[in-house]
């Protein structure tokens, strides 16, 4: 299904300068790794637009000091927490994570991190809006979140049942927790009326 800005921008509550620059990478991202009925769209870009504060962040804010020596992130080499910080629209952080994405995408982020996010939108290369978008997919795609978002049906409320069980199984693959939710959800219904017609 092709996306329209209208979508994106809702969905993901950004400005539409900012959906309107993400639209052709998003789509592209969409496109590669099978995200296509309505309801794994808007579970993804509801998810994505919280992770990016609307298409805004492509990198985290903080330096990344607090990852070094994170042998869990594979950040096993000094400099290795701020080199390998939170970058794209879905924060892929750690040494380890940025191998299994240069790996999977035939693009080297180890040796050149900042081509994955370059702060804010408006600071970003097309390289960078590329690969921020499509980190994010290949993020999504690699733990498998459509067979959730499946299970999520648009004619009812996302708040209850097993849509809402759904959708907090998604956030807690994301986000290792539930932080945010409430706001996944705010964008979830902001965007729901234009998928739902779709």
């Amino acid at each position: 299904m092709a996306l329209t800005v209208g979508q994106l921008k809702e969905a993901t509550c950004s400005k539409l300068v900012h959906a309107t620059k993400f639209l052709p990478h998003i789509q592209k991202t969409l496109d590669r790794f099978n995200i296509t009925t309505p309801a794994q769209q808007l579970c993804f870009l509801s998810q994505v637009g919280h992770e990016s504060g609307g298409l805004f962040y492509t990198e985290e804010i903080a330096t990344g000091d607090a990852y070094e020596n994170r042998k869990d992130l594979g950040n096993t080499q000094k400099g290795d927490g701020r080199k390998y910080k939170g970058r794209g629209l879905i924060q892929i952080t750690g040494r380890i994570n940025y191998t299994h994405l240069s790996n999977d995408l035939k693009i080297d982020f180890i040796n050149n991190p900042s081509i994955l996010g370059g702060k804010i939108v408006d600071k970003c290369s097309l390289q960078q809006l590329e690969n921020a978008a499509l980190s994010a997919g290949w993020f999504w795609d690699k733990h498998k979140i459509n067979t959730l978002a499946d299970k999520i049906d648009l004619k009812k409320s996302i708040d209850l049942g097993t849509n809402k069980d759904a959708f907090i199984k998604i956030t807690k693959v994301i986000n290792g927790g539930t932080n945010g939710l409430q706001d996944r959800f705010n964008r979830y219904k902001a965007g729901l009326h234009f998928f739902l017609t779709a």
